[in-house]
Order: structure tokens, then sequence, then C-alpha cells
């Protein structure tokens, strides 16, 4: 017990830093998370589809061994540009519980692309049991739940760094400088360049690795992100036009009234 209670006073002091960021904030220096220019910022940008990709290899093969992302199919992997012959193939990979059968047991079986992301843990408790108590956020939505987005996703991954001089870290910590409190259970999960081989040849830095995976992240928050502004743009279009013609309008009728 002794071994583990520094663990577990750890995480809960992780969990209540991660949920009070402005009381941390507010005691230190206000954080700065950079902008990494994705290119879907703007009211015209679009998602880099390859990026995306690379980003949803860099979630299966680092983040899925502790993220979950429940609110996802394998089927919606269409939107990142997989075929679905791909995404097919990829789903077998995986087993998922299924059932009862005709004898009222639970099995397992091949995933199928309507089946949701297969959780890394069986239920919470094995969760928690695994991380020291600390239990690992589902990454569906995270981008739309932290403020500064993908930017504070990318900053997050990449900002693991050796503490300051004269700055202690609680055992069973790691230092963030973009971390709310600069104390994060977590540790760095991607921390060395050429952790991942891209398929398509690109150069897997930390960097590089930390943006397409943020890529990812925020499609998977937010797929129906250019959708959504493309209406928005034809809808401005639209109303301008309209308005132009009902001035035009307005002043043929009261042309001829002084």
């Amino acid at each position: 017990m002794r071994r583990v209670f520094p663990a577990l006073k750890a995480a809960a002091v992780a969990a209540v830093i991660a949920l009070t960021p402005a009381a941390s904030q507010a005691a230190g220096e206000a954080i700065h998370v950079p902008d990494t220019k994705f290119s879907f910022d703007g009211i015209f940008g679009t998602f880099d589809r390859a990026s995306a990709q690379r980003g949803f290899q860099v979630y299966k093969e680092v983040c899925s061994a502790c993220h979950s992302m429940r609110q996802l199919s394998y089927r919606h992997l269409t939107g990142i540009g997989l075929t679905a012959a791909q995404i097919e193939a990829l789903a077998s990979q995986f087993q998922v519980q299924d059932g009862p059968n005709d004898n009222g047991e639970m099995f397992e079986r091949p995933a199928r692309p309507s089946d949701r992301f297969r959780r890394p843990f069986a239920n919470d408790a094995a969760a928690r049991a695994a991380n020291n108590g600390a239990l690992p956020p589902d990454l569906s939505v995270m981008v739309k739940a932290r403020e500064g987005g993908a930017d504070y996703m990318h900053a997050l991954l990449t900002g693991y760094a050796d503490p300051p001089e004269g700055v202690s870290v609680m055992e069973g910590m790691y230092y963030n400088k973009y971390f709310p409190g600069h104390q994060i259970a977590m540790a760095p999960p991607i921390n060395s360049d050429g952790q991942v081989t891209y398929a398509d040849g690109t150069t897997a830095t930390i960097d590089q690795m930390s943006k397409d995976v943020s890529t990812f992240l925020a499609w998977a928050a937010e797929p129906e992100l250019e959708q959504r502004r493309a209406m928005g743009v034809r809808m401005i279009i639209f109303l301008s036009i309209l308005g132009a013609l009902v001035y035009a309008v307005k002043r043929k009728i009261w042309a001829d009234v002084h």
C-alpha cells in the first residue's frame, strides 16, 4: 500500500489541476499556447486528409493503448479518406465482445466497420488499475473540451521538459510547459523521433506526430466542420444578394416619391 499511495496521490492532484485550470493559472503566470497554424484554421480552412490519416496511425499505435474514442465507429474513417475496403480490413484486426449467443454466452468476434472503436480496457476500474488510479480520458471530443483546441493538444504533446531550476515535481508527475499547473500525471506519449513509421514516408518527428494526431483529434471532435463552414459561406452570399435585391426594389418603388 505504501508504494501505491504516492501514485494515487499524484493522480488525485492531477485530476484536481485538470478540472481547475483557471484557479491554477490565477496562482501563477498565464499560459500562452503557440499557434500551430493548422490547415483547418480560418473560415475557409479544410482538414489535411493525409495529416489526419497519419494522426490516426499515431492514435492507433500510441494513444489507443490508454485512451478510448467511443464516439467514433470505424466506418466514420471515410471522413479522413479511407476506403470501405481499408476500413473493413482495419476493423477486422480488432476483437470485440458480442452476444449473447444461442447458449446465452458472450463471445469475441472480429470488429466490423459499424462497431465503435475498441476500448483499451474492459471498464473504468480496469483503466484506473492500470494507470495508478488515474482514468485516461476518452479522446473523442477532447479538442472541443479544452480551451485552445488543437493548438493546446499540440502544445501539450510537445511541452514536456525538465523542470526549471528551483521547481520541484511531485513523485509520479511530469513537468509540462503548457499544462495548467505544469504537473501532469501522463508520461510523454510521443517521446522520440521515429516512434511511428509513416506509411507515406513522412519523417515522423515529435512535432510532426503531435501535429498529425492533433489534426485527427480535431476532425474526430467536429467531422462536419467543413460542411458547416461551406453552408455558412453560402448563406452569407445568399443574404448579401437578397439584401442588394431588396434595396434595389425599394429604390425602384420609392423613386418617384419626394
